[in-house]
């Protein structure tokens, strides 16, 4: 069916929230990492949706946080232009009777946009259902939603009816991609973001937070293996020797989890090369983010 509406929708709320698994449920695949750590997405990434004849575009955002450094207030930035450029917001928030700083400011925004909002409640399967009317109360007493939803993102409980009332935001016009399409991120954006999973989920504390995956080199031979080469930035010495491990143990084992990701999602056989890197304070370097694709424009 050809498509003739189409609406754009930013997913907004605080780090964890869900986000990222929300956006890979409604498409059906893998686009955006998971994990348990915060402030695991860094860049918007759009996450397309076709029923029948409208497209949905989700763009999901970083999670909304105090910024500490040039890559903080990159990602805050891209939450706030994603904001007022939406013709809806998905307030994602967790099942808590209160409403928190992080949420409060994201209100904030949302009247400043004038842009209609509609709060689905996540993670819904890990409280009782009547626990849940005291999380409703809190927020309908802070902001006047359009719709208040509970959901799972994880499970898909809720997600029917969510879609549903955000086709009401569709208005007339042709698709902003091609209906083939589920993502706008290169193969190569996906591939450097799964070795970047990986290393969230293998290393404690903040030095995965303080890495960052560049793909050198993605090419194709011609028994359909493909050549993937990248660099591993981080942003002391000492960090460098927990990436690589003893005898190169971690970042084998890094390497290991990420290729077989890449292979499920490739479909072909991918034959991984890394290369750990020392640049200081690269997150508040502008020249290198930019370089690496956090630029202002975005």
């Amino acid at each position: 069916m050809e498509i003739t509406k189409c609406a754009l929708i930013t997913i907004a709320g605080r780090p964890n929230v869900g986000k990222s698994t929300l956006a890979n449920t409604l498409v059906g695949e893998k686009i955006a990492i998971v994990t348990n750590k915060p402030q695991t997405t860094r860049s918007r990434i759009y996450a397309v949706v076709n029923r029948d004849d409208t497209q949905l575009v989700f763009v999901d955002t970083p999670g909304f946080h105090k910024p500490r450094n040039k890559l903080g207030e990159y990602m805050v930035n891209v939450v706030r232009g994603s904001i007022s450029g939406s013709d809806a917001i998905l307030f994602m928030v967790e099942p808590v009777p209160s409403v928190g700083p992080q949420e409060e400011e994201l209100i904030k925004s949302f009247r400043a946009a004038g842009v209609p909002v509609v709060l689905a409640i996540n993670k819904i399967d890990s409280v009782k259902k009547e626990d849940l009317l005291a999380v409703i109360a809190a927020y309908s007493e802070a902001y006047a939603f359009d719709h208040i939803i509970p959901i799972s993102a994880r499970d898909g409980e809720g997600t029917d009816e969510l879609l549903s009332v955000l086709e009401g935001y569709a208005a007339e016009g042709h698709a902003l991609f091609p209906e083939d399409m589920v993502t706008d991120q290169s193969d190569s954006q996906i591939i450097a973001e799964l070795i970047r999973e990986k290393m969230l989920r293998c290393l404690e504390h903040e030095i995965p937070h303080g890495t960052a995956v560049e793909v050198t080199r993605f090419s194709q031979r011609d028994n359909d293996i493909i050549d993937v080469e990248v660099n591993i930035y981080c942003e002391k010495a000492s960090h460098k020797s927990i990436i690589i491990g003893k005898n190169g143990s971690m970042l084998r084992k890094i390497g290991e989890l990420s290729r077989k990701d890449i292979e499920r999602y490739m479909g072909y056989k991918v034959y991984l090369q890394t290369w750990v890197k020392v640049k200081e304070n690269w997150r508040d370097r502008p020249a290198f983010l930019n370089d690496l694709g956090f630029r202002k424009e975005d």
